[in-house]
């Protein structure tokens, strides 16, 4: 068997195991806390982010009025666009393990090209994956007499970050930045 074709198995086989990686990272759990700070009294902020969250399809799920806690929850939708893509990218890269597969062992006839039709479950693995009730949490760390406020949120990055962006205008929301600096 030929070097070049044992190097072209190896590396269509990296691609299905970069692709089972990427589809186990698309679905990972990304719960963040970030402490956020408001010159505005604790009660105004509160009530902004309750309306901002109700708008965005969270329901208040209970809370603790001695930790002084709000929990909330949603279902969580995978993106169509990225399911359609991965199983886009599923078909072609199975096509290719097929193709190689086919050039390794010519007796096998056209039958290895068949691994082509496994390439939508990648899209559906990962819509079973990410599709999931996500919670968030909002604790109340300080409100001091100057009307100021210290709230931290515990939830998913992508909502934090949507929220630092949403909010720091109208409820004067600040953190640290490291939502929005971080690469990752």
């Amino acid at each position: 068997m030929p070097s070049f074709q044992i190097s072209t198995l190896l590396l269509t086989l990296l691609l299905a195991i970069g692709l089972v990686f990427f589809l186990r990272a698309a679905s990972k759990d990304r719960t963040t806390v970030v402490d956020v700070q408001s010159p505005r009294p604790a009660l105004e902020v509160l009530e902004g982010l309750s309306q901002w969250l109700e708008q965005r399809g969270w329901v208040q799920r209970g809370g603790d009025a001695e930790r002084q806690v709000l929990r909330y929850q949603a279902t969580v939708a995978a993106s169509a666009p990225l399911a359609l893509l991965l199983s886009l990218l599923g078909t072609i890269g199975a096509g290719c393990l097929g193709l190689v597969l086919r050039q390794l062992q010519p007796t096998l006839g056209w039958w290895p090209l068949l691994l082509a039709l496994l390439g939508p479950l990648a899209g559906l693995v990962y819509r079973r994956r990410a599709l999931r009730q996500e919670g968030l949490e909002i604790r109340l760390m300080s409100s001091n007499e100057s009307g100021g406020s210290t709230i931290r949120l515990r939830a998913h990055r992508d909502e934090l970050i949507a929220l630092e962006l949403d909010l720091a205008g109208p409820l004067e929301l600040a953190s640290d930045g490291s939502l929005l600096s971080s690469p990752i």
